[in-house]
């Protein structure tokens, strides 16, 4: 409609024949002459604005219309597209201004400033404009909906990344299987504190089944419908086990192509399973400290914080004490971590399990498998009780499977399995938090050669005052050696 009407009044003057039909029109026509005076507005600009006609013949509207951009910035008369055409006689299209009304109120326009010749003579402009407020409103509603899809499809496609390489060769349900004592108590302690959001520290030996306590946990907890994320810390070097924590931007580093949601915000009302956290990095440590405190950190190469609510649970194989003891993991973080701390017995502990152990693994690997085994031969199974499985469940479950594959009937024979592996025992000194503490000090000290105050002096390490230092020092009867 603004067009065809835009070629009716264009090769025209404002005859009293023509105002009929230019009143009609549902687009607003302000028509002006060679001193940009209005000398022409239809009922639809009256409407619109809220001037009435009377108000604004002989006047310049720009100073009434066209005064301020959106924001408020002034907006010169020499700027304007319509005094512009004034000038040069050439016809414009604007989409990204405002007109103001009467009331103080403004709204979104778009209209073309277009010259009126009579005789070959420039004699003055149309401007014809519409509100787009509903069109604009429209764009931005799409823009956020777009904007939300996009961040969905990003979080989706992150999520199955993710939850695809959990499932990867995961099988069976996540039961804790034997009646021992040992292993009722950690079932008990599991129970306990499951339903908590305490941080939970899983020690024992490689392949105990740390991650099935793990799931336990998490399974058994209130966030159960969240995601469970795991990462093992010993699997990624200390650069990317930072991107694979917290996430990167794109560009943040060479290969960074995309941007990429870390394990944390993945986590986030979920939770966060740490496998192998000894095997941190001291800058790594010194971040999962300030995400445990703050709940709250940074993607790689993003200044933007990142909030999150998560459950943390980590593991390690590793005599966390043991390790600050010897200045590789980070004394705040042991006591953060160590909250709720759950041993898991290695399986030479517990070798009244294996019968239930075997039936439990058996139906799962058929289901791996493909198989129909039915259980183990009465001499297959004493065979498997007298062995010391160094490697604990996983290599009993190694074992079955390997069997399991050889077997040409439906019960395990089980060869003959060697003992002769070493087995590794954890041999945990405990210590009282005075005699740890002294032993942290004096680690710290000998590392600055004793030094207390100062630029990398001891007090400055532990972020402590001198006097501070000297104090603990006193109490706990540390003194530089001769």
């Amino acid at each position: 409609m603004a067009s065809s009407t835009l070629k009716n009044v264009a090769d025209t003057e404002f005859l009293p024949e023509n105002q009929l039909i230019l009143n009609a029109v549902s687009e607003g026509i302000y028509g002006f002459d060679l001193n940009g005076d209005a000398v022409f507005i239809n009922p639809a600009a009256e409407k619109m604005t809220g001037w009435k006609a009377e108000e604004l013949l002989g006047k310049n509207i720009h100073d009434c219309h066209h005064h301020s951009h959106s924001d408020g910035r002034h907006y010169p008369q020499e700027e304007c597209p319509i005094y512009n055409t004034l000038q040069d006689g050439m016809q414009r299209e604007i989409s990204h201004e405002v007109f103001w009304r009467k009331d103080g109120t403004c709204f979104p326009v778009l209209y073309n400033s277009t010259p009126v010749y009579k005789d070959n003579q420039l004699i003055g402009v149309v401007a014809i404009f519409r509100d787009i407020s509903m069109q604009k409103q429209t764009e931005q509603s799409l823009r956020q909906a777009l904007k939300q899809v996009q961040a969905l499809s990003e979080k989706l496609s992150s999520e199955n990344q993710y939850l695809q390489l959990e499932l990867a060769n995961k099988t069976g349900d996540v039961g804790i299987s034997g009646h021992s004592e040992k292993i009722q108590e950690l079932i008990q302690q599991v129970a306990l504190v499951a339903n908590t959001d305490s941080t939970v520290l899983i020690s024992g030996e490689n392949g105990t089944g740390k991650e099935l306590v793990a799931r336990n946990l998490h399974q058994l907890s209130h966030r159960a419908d969240k995601p469970l994320i795991s990462v093992n810390c010993a699997a990624f070097s200390a650069t990317l086990l930072e991107s694979e924590l917290f996430g990167h931007e794109k560009g943040a580093f060479t290969g960074a192509t995309n941007r990429r949601k870390g394990r944390f915000e993945l986590a986030n009302h979920g939770t966060l399973f740490l496998d192998e956290v000894a095997e941190l990095s001291l800058e790594a440590q010194s971040k999962l400290l300030r995400v445990i405190q703050e709940q709250e950190f940074e993607r790689v190469g993003s200044s933007e914080t990142i909030q999150v609510d998560i459950r943390l649970i980590t593991a390690s194989h590793h005599d966390l004490l043991k390790r600050v003891q010897q200045g590789l993991f980070r004394m705040d973080l042991y006591y953060r971590l160590n909250v709720f701390p759950i041993l898991v017995p290695p399986l030479r502990d517990r070798l009244d399990d294996i019968p239930e152990l075997v039936n439990h693994l058996i139906h799962d690997l058929n289901r791996k498998l493909g198989k129909k085994i039915i259980g183990v031969s009465q001499k297959g199974l004493q065979q498997l009780m007298s062995h010391r499985w160094p490697g604990n469940v996983r290599e009993l479950q190694n074992v079955l499977e390997r069997e399991i594959i050889l077997s040409q009937g439906d019960v395990l024979q089980i060869a003959p399995i060697t003992n002769n592996h070493s087995h590794n025992t954890l041999h945990t000194k405990l210590l009282t938090f005075a005699q740890m503490e002294k032993q942290y000090l004096i680690q710290v000290l000998q590392q600055v050669n004793w030094r207390i105050s100062g630029p990398a002096g001891a007090a400055q390490l532990l972020d402590l005052a001198p006097s501070t230092l000297r104090s603990r020092m006193k109490k706990l009867g540390i003194s530089r050696p001769n």
